[in-house]
Formats: C-alpha cells, structure tokens, sequence
C-alpha cells in the first residue's frame, strides 16, 4: 500500500476510524494526539474529517552515539525516557551517555512544546485520545508517549498510524485499548517508504495547523 502524500493517508485512515468507532464518536468528542511534526500533518486531516479536536505530544528519540538514526529510547517533555533495552545492551551504552542526550532533547522538547501549543501542562482526564503520527518505524517515540499517556487517566487509548512494522503492531497491541494501523508488513524498510511525497515538515506549517485549533479554544 503506497500514499500519495500525507494527507492522502490520513484520509483513509479516519475512513476507517470511523467505520470503527462512528457511533462512539459522535458521542464523544475525541482527541486526536499528535506526533510533530509529520504527525501533525495526518492529525489534522484526521481531526478535521472526524469532527475532532487536535493537540500535540512531544517525545524525542535519542539516537546511539555513532548512529543518530538507531534509536536507543526516546524521553517526554516530563523527562521520563522510554529505553530500547536490547540495543542499548547490545551497543554498551553507558549512563552517562543517555542522561547528557536526556538533558539536550529536553530543550528541544521545551522549545517545540512553547511553539506548537504554548504550554507544557495538559488536561486528558476522562478524555478517549487518539494518538497518531504519519507511521511508526522502531517505535520509541509512540512508546514513550504511551507511557506517559497511561498515567494521565484517560478513558481510552487508541493509536491510530497509515503504516507499522507487524511486530511493533503486536507489541502496541498489548498496551492500549486499540490500534488501528492501514498496513503492517512484516518486511519493513522505512515509513517514507510508503509515500510518494514524505517531504520534511516544518515548524512553521505546524504552528499553522496549530493555531486553527488555538483559535477555536
């Protein structure tokens, strides 16, 4: 299964969101939960096609010290750090490594939190959320994100992605409510992949989409 673009995904995606949870959404406005910055793109069509609202949640993935791009964990904007422990075992990674890059994506964190929503403080309490990004590789940042989701007391958690390796499917499966994913391979390569156009998505196109929903509030 290909995408034209990002948007092309998510239109499909709430198709079948809907499909599933119609009835229970029209009861209840959810909260679509998005992943920045490609996340955001796919939030907002889901959110706009559902009737939705749309917030953003941010985790970093810390990358192993000779490769940014092998995710060793992934740290929220409370500091709690979700640990790929088998790679982090398998690579020697020491302590001293992961509180220093803790202590950088911190910053990041607090710098896109300011920009994207204007405060780090949420209010999920009794809320079905619906946590979504553009497709999940390794899934470090998801997971980290459903860690801290789970003690927000939410009423419901469904993880909602166009693309996702089978087996981190599975694994997603055994820690909240649902998951809705398009495609889930058991060959895997990448999430961009899976797209005809996955360019980069900027800071400012995610304030853009943001404000919209700034505005209403």
């Amino acid at each position: 299964m290909t995408f034209k673009d990002r948007r092309d995904a998510a239109a499909v995606l709430a198709a079948k969101l809907k499909e599933i949870y119609g009835r229970e959404f029209s009861k209840e406005k959810p909260l679509i939960l998005a992943i920045p910055r490609g996340g955001v793109v796919t939030g907002d069509e889901i959110a706009a096609r559902l009737g939705a609202d749309l917030d953003v949640v941010v985790s970093k993935k810390i990358g192993a010290p000779d490769n940014p791009e092998l995710a060793i964990g992934a740290v929220m904007h409370d500091g709690s750090f979700f640990p790929n422990t088998d790679i982090i075992a398998a690579l020697g990674v020491g302590e001293d490594y992961i509180k220093q890059q803790i202590s950088e994506k911190m910053k990041e964190i607090e710098r896109r939190l300011g920009r994207f929503r204007g405060s780090r403080e949420y209010n999920l309490a009794g809320r079905t959320v619906v946590l979504v990004d553009d497709g999940i590789a390794t899934g470090a940042t998801v997971f980290a994100a459903i860690n801290w989701l789970k003690e927000q007391r939410l009423k419901k958690l469904i993880v909602a992605m166009p693309v996702g390796p089978a087996d981190t499917v599975q694994r997603l499966k055994q820690l909240v409510s649902d998951v809705v994913v398009l495609s889930a391979p058991v060959v895997f390569m990448a999430v961009g992949a899976f797209y005809e156009d996955f360019e980069q998505v900027s800071d400012d196109e995610v304030v853009e989409i943001m404000s919209k929903y700034r505005a209403r509030e």
